[in-house]
């Protein structure tokens, strides 16, 4: 599992992360604004006030999280199996 180590905000609904392995990427959130509860984020005061949660998500207030595997696959572009070589196993059965 990775976790964040820093964040900023960036114009738009971008982010510049930082997480612990060392690799710093963009992500691009514009397309989650607006939708369900992220519709939070049209204030734009909301979006910039995003902070690292103590396992390495990022939060929004108490209404808003986002993992930060998905953020991590997001930012290198990798699909979850290239991240999480367990994912390609074969299923072992009893």
């Amino acid at each position: 599992m990775y976790r964040l180590t820093a964040v900023e905000v960036h114009e738009g609904y971008c982010l510049r992360l930082t997480f612990d392995d060392g690799f710093v990427g963009m992500v691009d959130l514009s397309d989650l604004s607006g939708k369900g509860v992220f519709a939070t984020w049209l204030d734009r005061r909301v979006f910039e006030s995003v902070r690292i949660g103590s396992s390495g998500e990022l939060v929004w207030s108490d209404q808003v999280d986002l993992c930060p595997d998905a953020l991590y696959l997001r930012a290198t572009g990798r699909k979850p199996e290239d991240v999480f070589p367990a994912l390609c196993r074969d299923p072992s059965h009893a």
